[in-house]
């Protein structure tokens, strides 16, 4: 059990969801935390990370960190995405094992369910069929993830917890409009068209020197700044948005799904996920100290028979509502004030169709979500307005 003097490692802590985590973890009494840029600890090398863990024996640990995109960054990286999400994994997971951590949050995303999975989707659909193909890499990786945590607690008796949550969105969002998902690119897209249509160039100055694009910031010319925003479909008073704008979507507050991790972390055990009450002290017996033998089960391979399969022992973490792309864009539209067109180019891929969770197994372990999507857009737009300043 973690007291509020437990040692707990943010990997990523500077992200959308690892500083949400962070502040929530604060919050709660627990500043014993450690956080390290990736200029500061390159989670891909592996040498580096030992020389951390050794240096700093984390108590706990939550892996929030990930090379993440968009569908375009999807596409275009593909090797990146499964490459570097599986050195990340590989490299904490296993010197958390090495270094005894108590206990290990991994963060994952839904995008691991298969693309024609029954709707809502529940954790055991999970590898029932193929995946998404413009996204297929970086779900690999995270199922290798949360199939690490469950394989370790199955063979070594350790409590590492697996979170998949929906699509997130909140403070400290990425609006690149290279690599940026659905919401945030959205929005500074239609936040962009109607400075454009105001003539409000010192603002959009302010934008781009903030976030250039392709190298494109406020000091470059005009012409210059009309045509990189006309690639990414940002005109005046007209924004053309990929896809038909019918894909169903869910949407998870990133300061909501924080309370969640933290909630999960603090109150849930690996035997409360798969609801066997015994299951440490029965399978792995523990030591004179009450730590679990880890020795106990090396070499043994597999699930204990007498439990039967044990999978599937992640968490959907999500509101359980959805909206349409195009329902989307309204709200986004009234949020920003924008009075222009929205065009959608249906020759340019949708994705998945619908990706709607089942939160009932979140449900009854104790928490439930609290930002409805209408508010969120609202208060994300605020947020980056205040970015700006």
């Amino acid at each position: 059990m973690l007291d509020k003097n437990s040692k707990i490692y943010v990997a990523g802590h500077n992200g959308l969801v690892g500083s949400a985590i962070w502040n929530n973890l604060k919050s709660r009494g627990y500043n014993n935390l450690i956080g390290r840029s990736h200029k500061e600890l390159d989670l891909t090398d592996q040498n580096a990370v030992k020389k951390f863990f050794d240096e700093e024996l984390p108590d706990a640990v939550v892996l929030a960190a990930a090379f993440v995109g968009g569908i375009m960054a999807n596409m275009l990286y593909r090797a990146d995405f499964i490459m570097m999400n599986m050195k990340i994994q590989c490299n904490v997971i296993s010197e958390a094992y090495a270094h005894g951590v108590k206990k290990l949050l991994f963060l994952g995303s839904t995008c691991i369910y298969p693309k024609n999975a029954p709707q809502p989707m529940k954790e055991d659909c999970l590898l029932t069929s193929p995946l998404e193909y413009t996204n297929e890499e970086y779900a690999i990786a995270k199922i290798a993830g949360l199939k690490m945590c469950e394989s370790y607690n199955l063979q070594y008796g350790t409590n590492y917890i697996a979170v998949m949550p929906t699509n997130l969105y909140g403070p400290n969002d990425n609006f690149h409009l290279e690599n940026s998902h659905v919401m945030p690119a959205m929005m500074r897209k239609v936040y962009l068209a109607k400075l454009v249509h105001d003539g409000a160039w010192d603002k959009i100055a302010i934008d781009l020197n903030k976030r250039p694009v392709e190298g494109v910031d406020g000091s470059s010319s005009h012409d210059d700044i009309l045509n990189i925003l006309a690639k990414y479909g940002i005109y005046d008073n007209k924004v053309v948005l990929w896809g038909t704008g019918t894909p169903l979507r869910e949407f998870l507050w990133s300061e909501d799904m924080a309370d969640a991790s933290v909630h999960v972390l603090l109150n849930v055990d690996f035997k409360d996920v798969i609801g066997i009450e015994k299951y440490s002290s029965v399978h792995y017996g523990a030591s004179t100290d009450g730590a679990i033998d880890r020795n106990h089960s090396a070499g043994r391979g597999g699930a204990i028979p007498s439990l039967g399969e044990i999978r599937n022992c992640h968490i959907n973490v999500g509101t359980g509502k959805e909206l349409t792309i195009r329902e989307l864009s309204e709200l986004v539209v009234k949020a920003v004030g924008f009075e222009g067109e929205v065009e959608f180019d249906a020759s340019k891929p949708d994705g998945t169709m619908r990706k709607l969770i089942d939160v009932s197994k979140l449900h009854s372990l104790g928490w439930t979500h609290k930002v409805e999507i209408e508010d969120g857009v609202g208060n994300l737009f605020q947020w980056y307005k205040e970015s700006l300043s």
